[in-house]
C-alpha cells in the first residue's frame, strides 16, 4: 500500500490583469464613498411643518442659521431640546442646552412668544434619544396641535438625530430634517482635517449603531 502525504491540485488565481481591475474598482468605491458619505450624513429633507424643532447643542452661528430657517419657512413655534450642561453646570445661569439655546435666540432678537424650551432628562448615553422623548411627552401634554416638525440639527450628525426622532415620534407626528453646514471644516473635502475626518467616522459608526435601536424604548 502507497501512502500519500500531499497531492497535486489546481487551483484558480486572479491574474496580473485582474488585480489592476480589483485595484481600480476599490479605488472607485473609495473615492464614492469619500464624496457622497457626508451628504448622506448631513441630510437635508425638510417637510411643510409649523414647528422648528433645534437641539440645543448647536454651535451659535448654526442657531443663527436656524433662526434664519425659521422666517424663512413661516414657522408658527420654535422649539429647543437638549439635555444638561455636561460642563460649567454649576456656573452657568442656564443649566441645560435647552434653555442656553433658547436664551441665545432670544439675545438674537428672537420673538420669546414663539419659543419653547424643553429640556431632557440627564443621562450617561442616548442624549439624542432622551431630548426626543422629552419632545414627545412635551407635545401630548401641551396645547398645540401638531402633526409634523422639522428637526434642525448639525452637519453630519443629522441623518441619526432624523432616525431617533422619527422613530420616537411615529406614527403621531411627521418628522423633516434640516442639517446646518459645519465651519470648522470643508464639508466637500472633510477627510483633509483632523475635526472633519474625526466628526465622519464617528458618525458613520454611530449611524450604524443607530440602525439596531429601538429608540421608542
Amino acid at each position: 500500500m502507497r501512502i500519500r502525504l500531499i497531492r497535486r491540485r489546481e487551483i484558480w488565481a486572479i491574474t496580473r490583469e485582474g488585480w489592476v481591475i480589483a485595484s481600480a474598482g476599490l479605488i472607485i468605491l473609495m473615492l464614492l464613498i469619500l464624496t457622497n458619505i457626508h451628504p448622506f450624513l448631513a441630510v437635508n429633507a425638510p417637510i411643510k411643518a409649523d414647528i422648528l424643532v433645534v437641539e440645543g447643542w448647536l454651535p451659535d452661528y448654526a442657531i443663527e442659521s436656524a433662526i434664519a430657517e425659521f422666517k424663512k419657512g413661516e414657522y408658527s413655534q420654535l422649539i429647543t431640546t437638549g439635555v444638561p450642561l455636561s460642563k460649567g453646570y454649576y456656573l452657568a445661569e442656564y443649566k441645560n442646552y435647552a434653555e442656553l439655546t433658547a436664551a441665545t435666540c432670544i439675545a438674537l432678537g428672537f420673538d420669546k412668544n414663539k419659543l419653547v424650551a424643553v429640556p431632557a432628562a440627564n443621562v450617561l448615553k442616548h442624549r439624542t434619544a432622551a431630548s426626543a422623548i422629552a419632545l414627545r411627552d412635551w407635545l401630548a401634554t401641551s396645547a398645540l396641535k401638531v402633526d409634523s416638525i422639522n428637526l434642525y440639527s448639525f452637519g453630519p450628525h443629522a441623518r441619526r438625530s432624523w432616525i431617533v426622532f422619527k422613530e420616537v415620534l411615529n406614527p403621531d407626528i411627521k418628522v423633516g430634517i434640516i442639517a446646518a453646514e459645519p465651519e470648522d471644516y470643508n464639508p466637500q473635502e472633510w477627510w483633509k482635517s483632523s475635526e472633519g475626518f474625526r466628526t465622519v467616522i464617528g458618525e458613520i459608526i454611530a449611524y450604524i449603531y443607530a440602525r439596531f435601536v429601538d429608540w421608542k424604548t
